[in-house]
């Protein structure tokens, strides 16, 4: 069997109701709103979270803290996963995320000095620890702030 060929089983779907289509319809006139009221006019009813003109849970609820709008977003990655990569290769976020060790980009990313680093590395980054400064130091590479 192909997509194409595929065919929705019987009585699965059911045609909506013809509201507003005369009295012998059953839906008629009213068309299920009922007689009067807010919610039997037009743009009636009222709007996201009204509890019906008492002080609403989203006024009541104290609020704490904000939103830092230009907080910056680094993507983490120790010193010891760079150990897969060959002696003396260049390394640069861009290799990071298509080689799958960072997801995403985001605003950049800060290498940390977790872990041991036994292998020559050209390390190109957004930030570094300053352990992970000395560990790629002390292999013989060199960390590099972009």
């Amino acid at each position: 069997m192909k997509l194409h060929e595929m065919t929705k089983s019987a009585g699965s779907t059911k045609a909506p109701k013809r509201k507003g289509r005369g009295t012998a319809t059953g839906q008629g006139k009213t068309a299920g709103r009922g007689m009067n009221g807010q919610n039997s006019r037009s743009g009636g009813g009222t709007r996201l979270g009204f509890e019906g003109g008492q002080m609403p849970l989203y006024r009541r609820i104290p609020k704490r803290g904000f939103t830092n709008i230009w907080r910056k977003e680094y993507i983490a990655l120790n010193v010891d996963e760079l150990n897969r990569f060959e002696e003396g290769s260049e390394i640069t976020p861009q290799l990071l995320v298509s080689l799958g060790l960072v997801k995403k980009s985001a605003d950049g990313v800060k290498i940390l000095g977790d872990g041991t680093l036994e292998k020559k590395l050209s390390v190109k980054a957004h930030k570094f620890s300053k352990t992970a400064i000395e560990k790629i130091e002390a292999a013989g590479g060199k960390a590099e702030v972009i």
